[in-house]
């Protein structure tokens, strides 16, 4: 049984550069890997529902993102969640940001439906795994880290119920 939800939407910077590293571990390891999802940072998770997102949405998406500027970010070191191991970007308050601008203007979609008081920008490798999981994983990552990439854009991903699929790009400001 899928975790997911047909018709649910997440707002995700996808972090192509980051892939070579992070893929076998993914694959493996991480649940929306085999979902369909590529490395990313959640911008916001769920979002609206597909039905709620018409052309006017997604024009006020893309007038929002263009209004956020383009960052470089490294991932540094990797960090823990319970059940989670993550790399975590540097600086990550250009993720907060956007995550703060999507929030306030569709405050009826808290990030992570309002679970946790704060949200934490990160890159998740390797979920619901055994101890002895997570430390290879850990190991594996650390000795491969840093990676740096540049962020220029958003994407809205859909949910069929078991895959997830890219449906529009939003680009961010030079």
């Amino acid at each position: 049984m899928s975790k997911y939800r047909a018709g649910q939407t997440a707002l995700l910077v996808v972090v192509d550069d980051v892939e070579p590293l992070v893929d076998r571990w993914r694959q493996r390891c991480n649940s929306s890997a085999a979902a369909g999802l590529p490395a990313h940072v959640t911008v916001l998770v769920p979002f609206l529902d597909i039905d709620r997102i018409d052309q006017a949405v997604l024009d006020e998406l893309s007038a929002l993102f263009a209004r956020q500027h383009r960052f470089n970010v490294e991932f540094d070191r990797v960090g823990r969640f319970p059940q989670v191991r993550y790399l975590a970007p540097k600086p990550d308050r250009p993720f907060r940001e956007l995550t703060e601008a999507v929030a306030a203007r569709w405050p009826e979609a808290p990030p992570y439906g309002g679970r946790f008081a704060e949200v934490t920008p990160h890159l998740t490798v390797a979920d619901e795994q055994r101890p002895e999981v997570f430390d290879e994983v850990e190991a594996a990552m650390a000795a491969q880290l840093p990676v740096s990439t540049a962020v220029s854009s958003v994407s809205l991903f859909v949910s069929d119920g078991q895959r997830w699929h890219r449906r529009a790009e939003f680009p961010l400001a030079d």
